[in-house]
């Protein structure tokens, strides 16, 4: 019978815990501020540190380790996940040019019945990015479950791959985090990491991949984590789902500035606007400098920002009255 484990000393729990601490707001630097403060070599210092320290305690070791997300054990199959509140589809609109803006506004006033000389509808317009929807699931504000979309009632389990995305926080920021928040988001690559993957997949003597998009939705549904380990995946927040002990913010662009506070990574290019005229620019702002963005998109999309109107506006066949991807 082996030895049994050394019990970890009161100076090693502590450090360990400065460790993931300080690697975690590194992380939160380097992948969704893109503003490192430390060199890569002074990172791998702390992050090997950590490793040595889990190996030597192993009481220690936490599937919320930063160390977790170079991977686990392969699966031999993805459990279903059936969504508290389901992953619904938002109302796509085939009209590609800006008067699909003044349209949607339009038909949102129209069914507010607001007169023709009342105040501008307030809107949150954000990007609409070309990746896999994704649901993460915090408890107490650490990490607990990760599923895809699937057919919106029901995803796959999908949280070993999901610990690996290093964007990803395994720990929510703050002292007063809820019981239970979904997030729910978009996992994608970026245009230069794509670029930089296919290279080496031409190094290699290897098929190129054939778009970031389908990269990304391949990598979250590898059977072995280690592999999605090895690809250079990034995420945006810019939902929720199913929410426990926390008073839920009453606008999309306050929901958003929350997510944020928690650590979880959102896309800055997000704007408030004020009716047709502010999506219209909007829209013309993004299609100018489409092709400038650090990643895909497939569009735009426009919310009502104010909670209280998207309640009243409610949904029609599943789909938010409030919304439109544009």
């Amino acid at each position: 019978m082996a030895p049994p484990a050394p019990a970890p000393a009161a100076a090693a729990v502590k450090r360990v815990a400065e460790l993931r601490a300080s690697i975690d707001e590194h992380n939160r630097r380097y992948y969704v501020e893109d503003v490192p403060v430390i060199s890569d070599a002074e990172y791998d210092k702390l992050f090997r540190e950590l490793e040595a320290l889990e190996a030597q305690y192993p009481a220690l070791a936490s599937a919320d380790s930063p160390t977790q997300r170079v991977g686990g054990a392969a699966r031999t199959d993805f459990a279903p996940v059936r969504h508290a509140i389901p992953m619904l589809s938002i109302r796509s609109e085939t009209d590609t040019t800006p008067d699909a803006a003044s349209k949607f506004d339009a038909r949102i006033r129209r069914d507010l019945g607001l007169a023709a000389d009342a105040t501008p509808v307030e809107y949150m317009a954000e990007l609409k990015f070309d990746g896999l929807a994704i649901s993460l699931r915090y408890e107490n504000g650490r990490l607990a479950v990760g599923a895809t979309r699937g057919d919106g009632e029901i995803g796959e389990d999908v949280t070993g791959n999901v610990r690996t995305i290093k964007p990803i926080p395994h720990q929510l920021r703050g002292k007063k985090v809820p019981a239970v928040l979904e997030i729910r988001g978009e996992v994608y690559m970026s245009r230069r990491d794509f670029a930089e993957l296919n290279a080496r997949q031409d190094a290699d003597g290897r098929k190129r991949y054939i778009n970031p998009r389908n990269t990304a939705a391949g990598a979250v549904r590898q059977i072995d984590p280690r592999m999605t380990a090895q690809r250079p995946l990034l995420f945006f927040a810019y939902g929720i789902g199913e929410t426990e002990g926390w008073n839920v913010p009453e606008s999309q662009s306050a929901l958003l500035d929350a997510l944020e506070a928690f650590g979880l990574p959102v896309n800055a290019d997000r704007r408030v606007a004020r009716g047709a005229a502010g999506l219209t620019k909007f829209y013309l702002d993004v299609a100018a400098r489409r092709d400038r963005l650090p990643f895909e998109i497939d569009g735009v999309v426009y919310k009502v920002n104010s909670a209280a109107l998207q309640r009243q506006l409610g949904f029609v066949t599943r789909e938010p009255r409030w919304a439109l991807a544009h």
